[in-house]
């Protein structure tokens, strides 16, 4: 009874390391919830952006130059969020995700008024 029960015991032991292993290997490599849905809104609207920027351009209503000025503030923008779901397991917060999106706010009046 006293070995199934050390079993049982070590068992468990290692199957709680093993967990919490794979969950700090999987944050190391970048495999962050990326469908967390503050992220997603983030992300989708960062695509939105560039896909209105591309359009300006290719009708003629952007230079290339401000193009390239605009999808350097969204790529800057984009290292944030993945730096803040970084150091929060994956996520960002609600606060992190009001701040980006008052950046990306400023951006897409940059956009507008092009």
């Amino acid at each position: 009874m006293k070995t199934n029960q050390l079993l049982t015991a070590i068992a468990a032991t290692l199957f709680v390391g093993f967990a919490a292993f794979s969950t700090t290997a999987s944050a190391q490599n970048g495999n962050f919830d990326k469908t967390h849905p503050r992220r997603a809104q983030v992300n989708s609207r960062l695509n939105n952006q560039n896909a209105r920027v591309d359009n300006k351009v290719d009708n003629g209503k952007m230079s290339k130059g401000e193009a390239a000025k605009i999808h350097g503030q969204d790529h800057a923008i984009r290292k944030e969020e993945r730096r803040d779901a970084a150091a929060n397991h994956g996520h960002i917060t609600k606060a992190e995700q009001q701040h980006i999106n008052h950046q990306q706010n400023q951006v897409s009046k940059e956009i507008k008024n092009h």
